[in-house]
């Protein structure tokens, strides 16, 4: 099978795109013809060897842990009723850091993937389930956002965000959102009654009152001033920086494969209340442009890769 792998950590030169053994079918896997992946922040800092200490890595590692494929054989122990030739997409991650999604085969433990929302492509698809996953699980479990609530959402055009703000707002949520100038129009779009600039200063004192719950996706400064923008600290939640969120009493949230999970994202994409923003597409052969891209900075929505 084609893939994208490295042999060493370091910097987007050390991918490569080339043939690698086909990969077993376990007992309770699905193996995935992989149409699409995606390129996260996470993806970039494991290659760097960021994340040595949170995961066995095992090298050479191929990158990626969002997929959208096609089924190609499911392994026996399998009881989630996945069959060859479901279309399906996933949040593919292990207990290690080796066989990730950006190969044309893709072995994702049962409890990983769900069958594809029919209405999205596969590059579109494959652009949710890590982002997707991460605001939901946030919203929903960390912050327990209820319907009539005021939710801040920081970084509210990132990856994360632009679905966070979808999400809070199908909730029944008032959603706040945080972005620069040039993205104000979008997270009104999606959903966000108000946005303010975070470069103007503390976001505290940018708000007409204190919010219920907030969600922080940028860490800093903006999460050392989020007790000022809520009127409960332990309705913080921060996928940035564990020990700052705990230091506030608030919550960290680490995102983690959820089958019922992506089905209600599914359900809330049949409903016409999430979309994907695709900032780009690049073809697997370009996928060092892509993690280059993506260590940039935010690109004002996903980066997905066609396989």
């Amino acid at each position: 099978m084609r893939a994208a792998s490295y042999d060493t950590f370091g910097g987007a030169d050390v991918l490569t795109v080339g043939e690698r053994p086909d990969p077993p079918v376990g007992p309770d896997t699905v193996l995935i013809r992989a149409r699409a992946t995606s390129v996260n922040p996470v993806d970039w800092k494991i290659r760097e060897g960021y994340l040595q200490g949170a995961y066995p890595h095992h090298l050479p590692i191929i990158p990626g842990w969002d997929v959208a494929g096609v089924v190609e054989a499911v392994g026996p122990s399998v009881r989630t009723g996945l069959q060859v030739g479901d279309e399906v997409w996933g949040y593919v991650r292990r207990d290690d850091v080796s066989h990730g999604t950006a190969a044309e085969l893709v072995p994702a433990p049962e409890r990983t993937v769900a069958r594809k929302p029919a209405g999205l492509s596969f590059e579109e698809a494959a652009a949710i389930p890590l982002a997707g996953l991460t605001a939901y699980q946030a919203l929903t479990e960390a912050l327990q956002v209820r319907e009539g609530e005021r939710v801040l959402v920081h970084a509210a055009s990132g990856g994360v965000g632009h679905l966070a703000v979808q999400i809070a707002a199908a909730l029944g949520a008032e959603v706040i959102g945080t972005a620069s100038p040039t993205h104000h129009e979008l997270v009104r779009s999606l959903g966000a009654t108000q946005v303010i600039d975070h470069h103007a200063g503390p976001v505290s004192e940018q708000l007409d009152g204190r919010v219920d719950a907030v969600l922080d996706l940028v860490g800093g400064d903006a999460l050392a001033d989020a007790a000022a923008q809520v009127q409960d600290p332990a309705r913080v939640a921060s996928v940035i920086d564990a020990a700052a969120v705990a230091e506030l009493g608030g919550r960290y949230v680490f995102v983690r494969p959820d089958r019922e999970h992506l089905d209600a994202l599914a359900a809330l994409v049949g409903q016409g209340s999430l979309r994907v923003n695709l900032a780009c597409t690049f073809d697997l052969a370009d996928i060092a442009e892509a993690h280059r891209l993506s260590e940039q900075g935010s690109p004002g929505g996903k980066i997905a890769v066609t396989i």
